[in-house]
């Protein structure tokens, strides 16, 4: 990975005396802090999992909600204090399994097993004013575990779940009426666990899990449009697996993050490189176990991997892969207490956040509060783009030109939506069919990676 990508914490244009005093800054000024109050939550929070807005930018975590039932919560940081986001507690019972996302048009989706509906799987969504049932309650046919929530580059809503009634993977997706499946329900060769969904670059859907059949190793399948089919080889891992997370690098790799069983229990994450499932940095990189793993790319591109760290009274912690090792991001064990159930989740700024259910105080975000979202790394400005917000058209502005430069537009899950070759210091681009949001802009040269943001209203 490149090193010296990083997004900026503001708005263009930027004053090149504030630029210049950034650069002197230590990351040592800057660490983990609190998002708002330390355990928000009323009760305790259960199956955290952290969203942020592609529209307002703000981050949101669903939970199931000790203090109204183990029903489903949703809040929301408004910039000051955490509230709700519609009514707490507003599933029909008890559920398990949360899994948030928004639907390309800005729209929180939340999954999860229904213990009100049969233990089937419900996803519900915020229409502005209240949450409401997408589709029919516990449509899936018997109970499922690790629900992974999704959406297609067309804005249909995916849902990835361990379907014990078929006896492996299940994929579902909602065509606008009802939630039909994707190829056949229980498509792999039997029980999946630590289902994780994702999509990549060009909208296909892959799904990770723990591979019974297969020794418990890790297991990627990706739907072609017709059947569901091995990503290189099953059960590609050194050994037993736990906590399977899935993500795409920028350039379009699948990568797995998992705790590894042949690697004394410890992080390894591994990607796809067209032919074999390799190491991303050394296997069992992390101190200890790692529970409730969360893999992330960073919108400069850098694979970043949240756990309760065993090695560290089961305190959250957060690393980074730096193009050669994995470093820890600020300190190892940072949060107050026990963080169970880790989400992590990156600002449109760049910065990291990380929910869990803090288990003496109830829900808690924390984020690392620096512009210099690497260590030690030096930083790649340059780009202004105006107007800002836009509604039709930007401008690309950059004082020098990188030698054969690749301009992307990226939106907050990393897909690129626009590309192009440029050879103008100034470049007007047509932003007509993009949804409303914010977006991220990256120009790479053959040796230098300039990034700049903007929003589409």
């Amino acid at each position: 990975m490149n090193k010296t990508l990083y997004l900026l914490f503001f708005l263009f244009p930027f004053a090149g005396v504030a630029q210049q005093d950034w650069f002197h800054h230590s990351t040592r000024q800057f660490d983990w802090q609190m998002v708002g109050e330390l355990g928000f939550s009323e009760g305790m929070a259960l199956y955290t999992s952290l969203a942020f807005s592609p529209t307002d930018g703000q981050p949101y975590v669903a939970y199931s909600d000790s203090a109204h039932s183990s029903k489903a919560t949703v809040m929301k940081f408004d910039g000051t204090t955490w509230v709700y986001v519609g009514s707490a507690g507003f599933s029909a019972g008890k559920i398990a399994y949360t899994s948030l996302a928004f639907s390309p048009s800005g729209e929180p989706y939340v999954a999860y097993t229904d213990y009100g509906s049969s233990y089937k799987a419900t996803v519900m969504k915020f229409d502005g004013i209240s949450w409401v049932n997408v589709g029919n309650a516990g449509f899936s046919a018997g109970y499922p575990q690790n629900t992974s929530l999704a959406f297609s580059l067309s804005g249909e809503p995916y849902v990835a779940y361990t379907d014990y009634v078929n006896s492996g993977a299940t994929v579902m997706k909602f065509d606008g009426s009802t939630w039909v499946n994707v190829g056949i329900a229980g498509f792999s060769a039997g029980i999946a666990l630590y289902t994780s969904l994702a999509f990549s670059p060009i909208g296909q859907p892959y799904v990770a899990y723990k591979d019974e059949v297969n020794s418990h190793r890790a297991t990627v399948m990706k739907f072609d449009g017709t059947n569901w089919i091995y990503v290189g080889n099953a059960g590609f891992s050194a050994g037993e697996v736990a906590f399977t997370r899935l993500a795409f690098s920028l350039s379009g790799e699948p990568h797995v993050a998992y705790s590894d069983y042949g690697s004394s229990f410890k992080a390894t994450v591994m990607k796809f490189d067209g032919t074999n499932w390799v190491n991303v940095g050394e296997a069992g990189f992390s101190e200890g176990f790692p529970d409730y793993a969360s893999l992330a790319f960073s919108p400069a591109g850098q694979p970043y991997l949240a756990f309760e760290d065993e090695a560290k009274s089961a305190k959250a912690t957060v690393m980074k892969f730096d193009g050669i090792n994995w470093v820890n991001v600020g300190e190892a064990g940072f949060s107050t207490g026990e963080a169970e159930w880790t989400s992590l989740a990156f600002a449109p700024n760049g910065n990291p956040y990380v929910a869990f259910g803090d288990s003496l105080n109830g829900a808690t975000v924390m984020k690392f509060d620096s512009v210099m979202t690497g260590i030690d790394e030096p930083k790649e400005f340059g780009l202004s783009v105006y107007p800002n917000p836009a509604d039709d058209h930007i401008i690309i502005g950059t004082l020098a030109l990188p030698p054969s430069s690749q301009l992307s537009i990226m939106n907050l899950y990393g897909q690129q939506l626009i590309t192009c070759q440029i050879t103008h210091i100034k470049t007007q681009i047509d932003i007509t069919n993009l949804p409303g949001g914010i977006y991220f802009i990256r120009l790479m040269g053959e040796k230098s990676i300039k990034m700049g943001k903007f929003i589409k209203r």
